[in-house]
């Protein structure tokens, strides 16, 4: 079976199936969908390992209330967190990666392809639409870590550039939320003219005078970083988010020192001049509304 094929089929089952949920014993009588429980009702937080009841995390937009880590969250959590309610459209939904290099290492891209889009319903990495924070209209792009690592294929780059000609059309904003480990390796060249791509798309956005707003979030490393993540009016990054290009390993395997301490995160970037601020994410939105406000006075 190909890919396409495959994620229309998995589609039409994902679909039998809510619907299915969401009517009482099969009389077509529409009913609440079923509550999703988490399998346990306490959290450990990553960082100072203390136990949390998930509800309360949940409500704290899964910031940990002893040390105020922040753990990292989907796509869809986070366009909750910044997009007013019921203003977020998605587009562009339809795209799907193929494997025109019929890629295999130690199992072949299109099964990568098949299991990510059977454990997240997605058929990429981003989640890319129009919505309005604050009021102010503005294009979305998000980045989901748990879709293979967030990483930069064609379908992903492509979902950018479409974003940036419909901010262009429509005069809006561009506010990208990375996530990402970088360039997909099992698309090899069609990832990395990605990274030309988007920076492309990102010049004709300048040049119209639009404003562009990049946030780093936990991880955003490789060809992401190498490119468009860094290219914003604005950077801003969540507290404690790990950013750069190589892994800090790699980097001193390779230059055979120790590292700064706290070397590649977001404080360590924002003390050294390599992005704007470090924003918590519960004031995220309302700093994004400030300035895209400001810069809506600019286009006008």
């Amino acid at each position: 079976m190909d890919l396409k094929n495959f994620f229309h089929k998995v589609k039409e089952e994902l679909t039998h199936k809510e619907a299915k949920a969401l009517t009482d014993n099969g009389k077509g009588e529409i009913k609440h969908a079923p509550k999703v429980e988490s399998q346990s009702h306490w959290i450990k937080c990553p960082s100072c390992e203390s136990m949390m009841f998930f509800k309360e995390v949940e409500h704290l937009h899964h910031i940990c209330p002893k040390c105020n880590f922040h753990m990292r969250i989907g796509a869809n959590k986070r366009i909750q967190l910044l997009a007013d309610e019921g203003t977020f459209v998605e587009h562009d939904s339809e795209l799907y990666p193929n494997d025109p290099l019929h890629f295999v290492d130690s199992k072949s891209y299109q099964k990568r392809l098949e299991e990510a889009f059977s454990s997240t319903g997605k058929t990429s990495a981003i989640m890319a639409g129009s919505c309005t924070i604050n009021g102010t209209p503005v294009e979305l792009v998000i980045f989901d870590f748990s879709f293979l690592g967030g990483s930069l294929g064609s379908v992903e780059g492509e979902k950018i550039v479409r974003a940036c000609n419909r901010a262009m059309e429509k005069k809006h904003g561009v506010i990208i939320v990375s996530a990402s480990g970088g360039a997909r390796m099992q698309e090899s060249t069609f990832s990395l003219m990605q990274m030309a791509k988007t920076s492309a798309a990102l010049k004709k956005l300048d040049s119209q005078g639009l404003p562009f707003i990049s946030i780093l979030t936990d991880p955003t490393f490789g060809g992401v970083s190498a490119s468009f993540a860094f290219l914003g009016d604005i950077i801003m990054a969540e507290p404690g988010a790990m950013i750069g290009f190589a892994g800090a390993r790699v980097i001193k395997q390779t230059i055979g020192k120790d590292l700064p301490e706290g070397f590649q995160s977001a404080e360590f970037l924002l003390e050294h001049g390599s992005i704007d601020m470090v924003v918590d994410r519960s004031n995220m939105k309302k700093t994004l509304g400030d300035l895209l406000a400001i810069f809506a006075k600019d286009v006008a």
